[in-house]
């Protein structure tokens, strides 16, 4: 009956089976070769994991060798489909809610986007398991610029431009590239294993989400803080618009001082003022020339006029101010306002005239004369040539420049004079800084609020326009034949833009719309509230979910997103819109280099999972420390994935020392213990007892830094705890129990086995939720998924001193497994101990005897324990474990002692000659003072360490030799 029960489904005696069974096991005359009771029960649990493994999600650690990283996929479709990544509100609690950071609907994956969804992940999964309904919130950022480009580059292959198609056709073709390829971000995130509410994704300009954006700006207009006017912008030539500060990049470059002659108007051939400048092509928007009010050199010439070069005698004043550098070049500084961002703030500060050189397509205008419809960098060549034919050329030398440069192309960007729509942001900065101050928000780490604070107390107004037709069209129409500076009407649609034109202008007016959109950052900065329906404050979501929890990002874009999002948060809705700010760091190189195509050192995320798993890339990226950079190594990530590899062997020797699930007297035993309370814990024997105390200690040290988000510290605490305690003592010590002892011990050791793996599962899941998935799966009467189960309870009982005993019993292990390593004895070899200690400590040591011995491989018949050493000291190893803790082993048991001594006497000759060669090379005179430095003071450390190696070698020759019966005469 019981094979019947326990082998239902396909036959094991079955031919076909893979799994047939030799048919002389089960014979009545079955020699002794048959299967033990350990290997029967094995093969039992094997048959039981292939039909568990049957629906074709999970696979049980008895049928697969390691973790199948192709299983990954499977798994979280799974979860997908049960619904586990929507909130639920079982529990009357706070929900913990999460806006992801919406990555460019055009990426892909990259090890930044695999640090945010890691972080967050952890975040989710560790709040939703303590039972709070958790919102997780995805979707992707429509990038004005960079989808714009893409765009145009493939109309290029197919030689289309973008003019030529016109607005309305070629915003239809983006629509359709976006709906091919823009999913490609997010299933690249779901590989991730991003458990998010993909049934509230959101794309920045979906129909909620735009309306969101057309309310902001009007409702900011009507208070005053969106205005239209003309001032510096980064221009980018080649893209035809405006980009915000974050879109440059600075780089260091090598380039060219070029020093020029500004004659002094009625002045003498001699009298002369030398500029230097790396941008002598936009000297015809030059309007002054400034000098350092205590530089003697020039002093005279302050409210003279300078005769501008190649302008045919344009005059500007020579001034005097405070910002110039005298040390720099020849400490004389033209003012181009029109061309450079400190040049137009002292304009403005001084009141000069702006004056703009430049087109929009980066060639220049008619100001520059002769030099009009030239491309900026040719007009340097040929006015260079022409200023050395002249005699005002000076001289050019090298130099090196910090060259501001488009992210989205690699162009230099032009700083230019633009009419924009800025919005004014002091009012805005002063109450996102009222909330850091008053604590309403928490900013992690700690030290980014000094920054964050730097940034909103200096904060600049903010260009929101675009010239691009990828994006929100800004909600601004213009009166035909009417100064659109003057006259425009702002409103929600062009229905309301009618209604107005015509109630202030009459019925016949006609109106157009203004043809730029709005940065990709003003959407963005309303993320964490339109995706929960703003502006219509009464939809279900906003009121369940807003305020957010938490926002999570990158610490290089704390100014440009999250102050942003803080600013209009608080402006729109009154409140924060999260109560937190994780920043994480970038990710380097294991040289600390950041990674770039130029340097080859660029770790592809999905490469990385083919190689180490999913599990092993998160515990690795979420091992750093908030806000600082991560050095990403293989060396790093294949340590990970051996930690897979070892949670996998840990399941699969559980499992197969676990009855089967229809074994119901053995699971009632198994069952019964309730390791959360007290009076269970105190009648557990040691290992167990020790065991199952420090696992409630670690639930507690591991709870609290989840809560204060050191993921650092879970990460390394829990992998330590696993490794260290759990696989490395107690599943050894739990053998003793499972093959050696049998009756209660063996239902003991299976249900605290079960007990502490399954809590490891728990608390390592939100880092590692593949694997340990797949490993809860696979466990033994699983009533729910462990993406949902209950986290475990703080506070358990644990006993402080069960955990002394058990590292003195610790201490006692590695004292003999070290002495039986330094004497080479053979791994299968039992040898005999005395264990010297108090009566009290001798107690609770010989109660696991047999633990000792399994871990130590003594002859369990030869292990005696008493309070004084043993009559054959001189003949044994003497061992201080700990305080009052001694070990005596009997040399005979451990070695042969004749052979060992000529083995350690040969040895020991060796030693000798290679220290006294060491010593010859230091004693020679023509050696320490010719040979380099480290060259010494490595021979010096080579021969210090073969004096210790020769002493502890005479030290154990002297030993052995005492243990050898002197003849008598």
């Amino acid at each position: 009956m019981l094979l019947q029960m326990a082998f239902s489904g396909p036959s094991l005696l079955h031919p076909s089976s893979a799994y047939r069974l030799n048919p002389l096991i089960f014979t009545k005359r079955r020699r002794s070769f048959g299967l033990s009771r350990f290997h029967f029960r094995r093969l039992l649990h094997r048959q039981l994991a292939v039909a568990a493994s049957a629906n074709g999600v999970f696979t049980s650690p008895e049928i697969a060798k390691t973790f199948d990283f192709a299983s990954e996929e499977r798994i979280y479709r799974w979860w997908e489909s049960q619904g586990y990544f929507r909130p639920h509100f079982d529990q009357d609690s706070v929900p913990f809610v999460i806006s992801m950071p919406p990555p460019n609907v055009t990426g892909s994956l990259h090890m930044g986007h695999a640090m945010f969804v890691t972080l967050e992940d952890i975040m989710v999964r560790y709040n939703r398991m303590k039972g709070r309904p958790t919102l997780w919130l995805p979707g992707t950022d429509h990038a004005g610029i960079a989808t714009q480009l893409v765009v145009e580059r493939m109309l290029a292959s197919e030689g289309i431009k973008r003019v030529e198609l016109g607005r309305d056709e070629f915003t239809k073709r983006v629509w359709e590239w976006k709906e091919k390829y823009g999913g490609t971000i997010t299933n690249q995130i779901k590989r991730l294993g991003a458990s998010c509410d993909w049934t509230k994704e959101h794309f920045t300009l979906d129909d909620q989400l735009s309306r969101a954006v057309v309310e902001a700006f009007v409702r900011l207009h009507e208070r005053g803080l969106i205005y239209q006017g003309s001032y510096m912008v980064n221009w980018s030539p080649h893209l035809q618009t405006a980009v915000s500060d974050l879109e440059v990049e600075y780089s260091e470059e090598s380039g060219t001082l070029y020093h020029i002659k500004y004659r002094v108007a009625g002045g003498s051939r001699s009298d002369y003022l030398t500029v230097a400048t790396t941008r002598p092509e936009t000297l015809f928007g030059d309007v002054a020339i400034a000098v350092h009010p205590q530089d003697d050199r020039y002093s005279k010439y302050v409210g003279m006029m300078a005769i501008v070069p190649m302008t045919y005698g344009r005059h500007v004043p020579i001034i005097s101010d405070k910002n110039v550098d005298k040390d720099f070049g020849t400490g004389v500084l033209k003012i181009s306002p029109g061309h450079d961002h400190n040049d137009y703030l002292l304009a403005r500060k001084l009141g000069l005239p702006i004056l703009n050189v430049m087109n929009k397509d980066g060639t220049l205008n008619k100001v520059a004369g002769l030099y009009c419809g030239l491309d900026r960098f040719e007009a340097r060549k040929k006015l260079w040539v022409d200023l050395e034919e002249t005699g005002l050329a000076v001289k050019k030398e090298a130099h090196t420049l910090r060259v501001p440069r488009s992210q989205r192309g690699g162009e230099i960007i032009e700083p230019l004079v633009s009419k924009q729509w800025f919005m004014t942001m002091e009012p805005l900065a002063e109450k996102a800084l009222r909330a850091v101050e008053k604590g309403d928000l928490t900013i992690i780490p700690e030290r980014f609020e000094k920054i964050y604070n730097h940034w909103l107390s200096n904060i600049k107004d903010w260009c929101i326009s675009r010239q691009l037709w990828w994006g929100h069209r800004i909600p601004v129409w213009y009166i035909v034949g009417k100064n659109p500076e003057e006259d425009y009407i702002v409103a929600r649609n062009a229905d309301e833009a009618h209604e107005q034109a015509h109630k202030k202008y009459g019925k016949g007016v006609e109106i157009y719309q203004d043809p730029d959109v709005l940065d990709t950052w003003f959407s963005s900065a309303l993320w964490p509230f339109s995706t929960l329906g703003w502006p219509d404050e009464t939809a279900e979501d906003f009121k369940r979910f807003y305020p957010t929890t938490m926002l999570e990002t990158g610490h290089d874009i704390l100014f440009f997103w999250v102050a942003r999002m803080v600013m209009l948060g608080i402006e729109f809705t009154g409140t924060v819109p999260f109560s937190y700010i994780y920043l994480h760091g970038l990710i380097r190189d294991s040289q600390g280099r950041k990674m770039s195509k130029t340097l080859g050192n660029v770790i592809d995320p999905l490469d990385t999972i083919k190689e180490f798993g999913t599990d092993a890339l998160r515990f690795t990226l979420a091992l750093g420390t908030a806000g600082q950079d991560l050095n990403l190594s293989t060396e790093r990530l294949t340590s990970n994935k051996a930690f897979t590899n070892k949670l996998w062997n840990a399941g699969k020797f559980i499992l197969q020392n676990l009855p089967t699930q229809n074994d119901s007297q053995s699971w009632k035993s198994i069952l019964s213990y309730e390791f959360e309370k007290e009076d269970c814990l105190l009648k557990l024997p040691l290992p167990e007892c020790w065991i199952v105390s420090e696992l409630h200690s670690q639930i507690d040290v591991v709870t609290a830094s989840y809560d204060k988000f050191f993921f650092g510290d879970v990460g390394r605490d829990i992998y330590n705890f696993f490794w260290g305690d759990f696989a490395d003592w107690y599943i050894e010590a739990s053998k003793a129990r499972l093959y050696q002892s049998g009756g209660d011990s063996v239902a003991l050791a299976q249900a605290v086995l079960l007990y502490v793996f399954e809590n490891i599962l728990k608390l390592l899941h939100p880092f590692m939720p593949f694997v340990t998935e797949e490993l809860w799966q696979a466990l033994p009467h699983r009533k729910e998924a462990l993406i949902i189960s209950p986290w475990p309870q703080i506070l358990l009982p644990r006993q402080a001193g069960a955990v002394k005993k058990f590292e003195n019993l610790k201490l006692l292990t590695k004292a003999i497994r070290n002495a039986r390593a330094e004497y080479s004895v053979e791994p299968a070899k039992r040898i005999s101990a005395s264990i010297v200690a108090s009566e009290e400590v001798n107690q609770y040591i010989s109660e696991e005897k047999e633990v000792l011995a399994l871990l130590t491989r003594l002859d369990l018949h030869n292990v005696h324990f008493a309070n004084a050493p043993p009559g054959n000291v001189d003949q044994s190893v003497h061992l201080v474990a700990g305080e009052g803790l001694e070990a005596y082993l009997p040399l005979a048991d451990m070695v042969d002692i004749s052979a060992e001594l000529q083995r350690l006497s040969k040895r020991l000759t060796k030693m000798k000659t290679e220290y006294d060669g060491f010593i010859a090379r230091l004693n020679s005179p023509s050696f320490v003072e010719k040979a380099p430095e480290d060259i010494v003071r490595g021979v010096r450390e080579k021969a210090d360490e073969a004096k210790e190696k020769i002493a502890l070698t005479e030290k154990r020759l002297s030993l052995l030799r005492s243990t050898v019966p002197v003849p008598d005469c």
